[in-house]
């Protein structure tokens, strides 16, 4: 169970919730697609934490001077074909899944879409394994961050409003970047934390490349843009007072960044994953409340 990582996935299904917000203003609903929504993004994320295990685990990431929970191939709680069947068998939910989304939502009549949604689904599963695994690995490349970007915001957001409504609208690009760089943000605070671990270990994040100082800056820019999206499109959208009550989730947000801002030591940044994620989340059901 810890290899899962449950506390990851309040963060994962964000975009779904705010996508699903996002096509309720077009009163475009349907309770099916939601839930398959919800737990195909779950898999994806449960594939990414098994994946993300053994990858650390095999190049000897996870060691003892790494800061946080210790992991499931770094402790033996599982060993790596354990964690290897655990990512097959991840992979084929996941792909069951998907195909019953994608049938729900486009059905064989909308077989370009059907094609297309299978075509990022398959480069979902891709990029939840590659993050860490093989020689190729892009989060030991500094480019986690992009493709945190990608998924958790622009596919989680405008992919799941696309399920229902068939359609995108320019402002719905708003809140897909806000989500996108609170997730950013979430990975850019786990790399502040590693900083020396990663270092020692070749894991070229872009904080390793950058520094921790310039990480804290780098953090500091990511929520800011996400305030500043999620402002824009609420005064485009504004028609009644309760269109502003997801902005009231960046007031825990602003607390970490404060946090972050007083925080010198890396270790100490540890209980903040948690509070950003559960933030981000907070937005997600808030946005849904608003715009429902």
């Amino acid at each position: 169970m810890d290899a899962a990582r449950p506390r990851t996935l309040p963060l994962s299904i964000s975009g779904v919730i705010v996508g699903t917000a996002l096509a309720n203003l077009y009163e475009k609903y349907n309770l099916l697609i939601f839930l398959l929504a919800l737990f195909t993004t779950i898999s994806f994320q449960v594939t990414s934490n098994f994946a993300n295990d053994y990858g650390d685990g095999v190049k000897g990431t996870d060691n003892s001077d790494r800061i946080g929970p210790m992991r499931a191939l770094q402790s033996g709680s599982l060993t790596r074909q354990e964690l290897k069947n655990g990512i097959i068998i991840s992979i084929s939910v996941s792909l069951l899944l998907v195909l019953a989304l994608l049938y729900t939502s486009f059905g064989l009549e909308n077989i370009g879409f059907f094609l297309l949604f299978g075509c990022l689904g398959l480069l979902s599963i891709w990029a939840a394994i590659k993050y860490t695994v093989g020689d190729s690995a892009y989060g030991y490349r500094g480019l986690g961050d992009v493709f945190v970007f990608i998924f958790f915001g622009l596919v989680g957001v405008l992919g799941s409003m696309f399920l229902y409504t068939k359609f995108l609208i320019d402002f719905s690009w708003l809140p897909a970047i806000t989500i996108g760089v609170l997730s950013v943000g979430v990975l850019n605070l786990n790399n502040l934390r590693d900083f020396e671990s990663d270092k020692k270990a070749n894991k070229n994040t872009i904080i390793v490349k950058i520094g921790y100082e310039s990480g804290k800056k780098y953090h500091y820019a990511l929520l800011i843009a996400g305030f500043v999206c999620m402002l824009i499109f609420t005064l485009i959208n504004f028609s009644a007072w309760y269109h502003l009550i997801p902005l009231l989730a960046f007031v825990p947000i602003a607390i970490h960044l404060l946090k972050v801002y007083r925080t010198n030591e890396p270790y100490l940044l540890d209980p903040e994953l948690k509070k950003l994620a559960l933030s981000t989340f907070l937005l997600a059901i808030l946005f849904y409340i608003a715009f429902n």
